[in-house]
């Protein structure tokens, strides 16, 4: 079990979100945008944050730099369904990546992806 941080700007998404992850056993938080997000994360800290990346206040490449920057040992999850200048929403995870992300995952997703990822980071393997 670990602690997990969702920053979403969908409340849809971040109640499916919490809903998988607690079935799995995960106790999870949630923030409706970047700013918030790094907020909470500075407050409680996490084991695991999953991030969009398009939300207003704060992108998710901006928090992904800043934890990445000032919480090395966070396991940092990116997501998005794209948007955007970009044809494909696999660029902007790449990006996300080059910004520190451990792992990333496209829009719409299964629970089995998202519990694989979380298990896989939390055991030290990045994907």
């Amino acid at each position: 079990m670990a602690r997990v941080l969702i920053i979403d700007d969908n409340e849809v998404i971040r109640s499916m979100l919490r809903m998988m992850l607690e079935e799995g056993g995960h106790k999870v938080t949630e923030a409706a945008n970047g700013l918030e997000g790094t907020d909470r994360f500075r407050n409680n800290p996490t084991e695991v944050v999953i991030t969009d990346i398009f939300m207003p206040e704060k992108e998710g490449t901006a928090v992904i730099r800043d934890l990445h920057a000032t919480a090395p040992n966070v396991k940092i999850i990116a997501i998005s369904g794209g948007s955007g200048d970009l044809a494909d929403p696999s660029d902007y995870l790449n990006l996300a990546k080059r910004f520190g992300a451990h792992a990333t995952l496209n829009k719409p997703f299964q629970i089995d992806e998202l519990l694989g990822t979380v298990d896989r980071l939390l055991a030290g393997v990045e994907s």
